[in-house]
């Protein structure tokens, strides 16, 4: 802190006195007082505003968490959207409580993630983006972010992709009887409509009971007379939903209608434009639904066009990097290139359950690869080898044997089936678990006007 004439004036004959014992005691307890300021401000600036198990969030993590949010919804033209700067705290501290319920799940898991990974993770961020790597650790820079703490956000990300893997995605099956049942009780599920919805949950409290449900419903009237009112549906959603979604005012974005949550589907399919649903229960709470645009998104044309291909896939690990796995490929591709079989490569090299059958996947409708899979390989001309291509699995080379048009028949419309079927029940088995892991968890609140 500077000072000014008359300070600096006093502070210089304080030092021309004899410096007795007096003025050396008091000038020193003046400093330790100013330390202990110093050090009392500091904690009031970095206090603690929740304690999840044995961990505490503070209020710099918070802080940082919701300037970021608020940039972001301001450069997406949302800003005048934003709750109440104590509701959107509220909100985003129930962010951070989820996520770090999710990393002390992953570490007792002892999941790991490696500097290969968050490289790829990150080739793969600045590829999609159209941006070189010093563009992107330039845009992550203008955005008031370190390098470091943005490859730290990639590891937490991975890491809760691994977990959510391992403890959902796996475990979740679909039976043919419960294709047949859904080809037969909903066709329109294979329309190929894509909708744009926004929602507001009221999430049902722990231990429910009428009192509460009464809480909620009295909620639910609120928003309703709002609604009235005429106030903007995605205002109200930002400052009054329980869904993690809230901050972007309910906005769920264009969806097929498979991968529209719950029981959204059959309640969407019956609104126009613009029109908004009655107020709904389910075993999460109380939903209010609005569409507000739809569109036709011809998957079924687009399922008509199939690929026969085979890969060898290689998986980097510990002992298998990304360059050694691409330096591999590149020489396996020259060998074919001379004359070496594909086939018989695949069979003594790939790290796929295809490599017993050469690398064949057979016919390949498109989604039934990850978007970097197929995307290479919609770009081979037949009996062409792929350069090394990278994908969530690993490293591919990829050949494109045959292509054809076929009509949209029994196997398609059944995989397709599948897929809807699997993609809700993971989003569904996904949110239970998240539920539950909550609801097992210890949490103390510190946050000052928190509802909880």
């Amino acid at each position: 802190m500077g000072l000014d004439e008359g300070q600096e004036t006093i502070f210089q004959n304080f030092f021309r006195m004899s410096m007795n014992r007096f003025f050396l005691k008091a000038f020193f307890s003046a400093v330790l007082t100013c330390s202990v300021l110093v050090q009392a401000v500091a904690a009031e600036v970095d206090r603690i505003v929740a304690i999840v198990n044995s961990e505490s969030i503070t209020s710099s993590q918070l802080r940082d968490r919701v300037i970021r949010v608020r940039q972001n919804l301001q450069k997406q033209g949302k800003g005048e959207r934003l709750p109440p700067m104590e509701v959107l705290e509220r909100q985003i501290l129930e962010q951070l409580i989820i996520e770090r319920i999710q990393l002390q799940q992953a570490r007792n898991a002892s999941i790991r993630i490696n500097d290969d990974m968050i490289k790829r993770r990150i080739n793969d961020i600045a590829s999609s983006n159209h941006f070189t790597l010093d563009q992107l650790r330039d845009a992550v820079t203008r955005d008031g972010m370190t390098w470091d703490k943005f490859r730290e956000e990639i590891r937490v990300g991975l890491m809760f992709e691994r977990l959510r893997e391992t403890e959902v995605d796996n475990k979740v099956a679909v039976s043919d009887a419960e294709v047949t049942n859904f080809i037969r009780n909903h066709p329109e599920d294979l329309s190929g409509m894509e909708y744009r919805v926004a929602h507001i949950l009221l999430r049902i409290p722990e231990n429910m009971n009428e009192e509460k449900m009464k809480t909620l419903k009295a909620r639910m009237e609120k928003i309703l007379s709002r609604l009235r009112a005429g106030e903007d549906f995605v205002k109200i959603a930002a400052d009054s939903s329980d869904a993690p979604d809230n901050v972007n005012g309910g906005d769920l974005g264009w969806l097929d209608r498979e991968q529209l949550p719950g029981f959204y589907p059959d309640v969407v399919s019956k609104l126009n434009p613009g029109e908004i649903s009655p107020p709904l229960q389910s075993s999460a709470g109380l939903h209010l639904i609005k569409l507000l645009d739809k569109r036709e998104n011809n998957i079924a044309a687009k399922a008509a066009e199939q690929t026969h291909a085979r890969h060898i896939l290689l998986k980097t690990s510990e002992l298998l990097s990304d360059t050694e796995a691409q330096a591999k490929l590149k020489a396996l591709r020259e060998r074919i290139a001379n004359g070496a079989d594909f086939g018989e490569l695949a069979k003594a090299n790939s790290a796929d359950l295809s490599a017993a059958r050469g690398g064949d996947l057979g016919w390949l409708n498109p989604g039934d690869t990850v978007p970097e899979f197929e995307k290479a390989m919609n770009e081979l001309a037949p009996n062409r080898v792929s350069e090394p291509v990278r994908s969530p699995f690993g490293w591919h080379l990829i050949q494109v044997l045959e292509r054809r048009r076929q009509d949209m028949g029994e196997e398609i419309q059944r995989n397709m089936a599948r897929a809807i079927l699997r993609r809700r029940k993971v989003e569904e088995a996904y949110e239970e678990w998240l539920r539950q892991l909550r609801d097992e968890a210890y949490i103390e609140y510190k946050l000052e006007n928190t509802n909880e």
